[in-house]
């Protein structure tokens, strides 16, 4: 079964839960078949849990969530080891941190220290544990959110642990015919209590092997480099991507390839990308421009680029 196949019955499985938003089911797919975790940064309410859950549970993967707050300590998301008096020795207790799809709930309320912890997690896909290295399991995917509203009592990230984010999304608040929608389908009860794996874990590890194979040209590895090095020398940001930005664009861009069935990438794939992929990884020079200085400067930077799409 082709990769747009499989991702499409896995968006029409999430779509039973979360209504009306089909592109940031994508987005969150595109990460996921990539290796890569996704930071939502949205007001509560509006259903970055569910997402979470409803992923999780169409892969046939292991959830777990961490609601984030200050007194949180890095051995409660890792785990510990515990003397077992029966068997007279130590032995592991896993943290959430070991399942297969995390929910981070409101990531800035944790201290940096315990923050560190979980995105070491993300880079490495294993936890330490007196001394002791432990594999997390496969496929694994972090979703960490965070208030982009309230900041009384956060702590911020830093650019450096924004960088591990693969993409940046925001949810949104639902159209008033998709709000409609939800009051309907939850009357009786939730309709994330019924839903039930649409692959396995084992068939998720395979596409994401076939999704590292997808073909770019070499003249698209070439855009991709122009725009990230471009953000380097804008004269409005203080701080460019980094060659993290570079790999995120490159590996969504074979991701989106694929779950749209070509065995190759697009100008138009790479573009998609570029606004969630790249605006976190970016610091404007004047204070109080955020997020949408961000998209205006990476937009500015598209336009700037010309490309010539390949002859596939």
């Amino acid at each position: 079964m082709q990769v747009s196949e499989i991702t499409k019955k896995v968006i029409e499985n999430v779509e039973k839960v979360i209504v009306g938003k089909t592109k940031e089911i994508k987005l969150v797919l595109a990460a996921l078949l990539c290796e890569g975790h996704i930071l939502v940064e949205d007001v509560p309410g509006i259903g970055k849990t569910t997402l979470a859950k409803a992923i999780a549970k169409s892969l046939g993967c292991s959830f777990a969530r961490i609601q984030c707050t200050p007194d949180l300590l890095p051995s409660d998301i890792t785990g510990i080891n515990i003397y077992n008096q029966k068997k007279g020795d130590f032995e592991f207790r896993p943290g959430p941190i070991c399942h297969q799809v995390v929910l981070a709930d409101e990531i800035n309320r944790a201290t940096p220290k315990t923050q560190s912890s979980l995105l070491e997690s993300m880079e490495e896909q294993q936890v330490t544990i007196d001394g002791e290295t432990k594999a997390l399991p496969r496929p694994f995917l972090v979703i960490a959110t965070q208030n982009p509203i309230e900041y009384e009592g956060t702590f911020p990230l830093p650019e450096a642990q924004l960088d591990r984010f693969l993409l940046r999304i925001q949810l949104g608040y639902p159209s008033m015919e998709a709000e409609k929608e939800i009051l309907i389908r939850q009357q009786i009860k939730h309709p994330i209590e019924t839903l039930s794996p649409v692959i396995s874990a084992e068939e998720l590890l395979k596409i994401q092997k076939m999704v590292r194979e997808i073909y770019i040209d070499t003249a698209l590895k070439d855009y991709i480099v122009r725009i990230v090095q471009e953000t380097r020398k804008h004269n409005a940001l203080f701080l460019g991507a980094s060659p993290r930005g570079s790999l995120a664009l490159f590996k969504g861009a074979q991701a989106l390839a694929s779950m749209e069935g070509r065995d190759y990438v697009l100008p138009d794939d790479i573009k998609s990308l570029v606004p969630y992929t790249l605006s976190h990884r970016l610091i404007p020079k004047s204070e109080g421009m955020g997020t949408k200085a961000s998209f205006d400067i990476l937009k500015e930077i598209l336009e700037q680029i010309p490309i010539e799409v390949p002859v596939s």
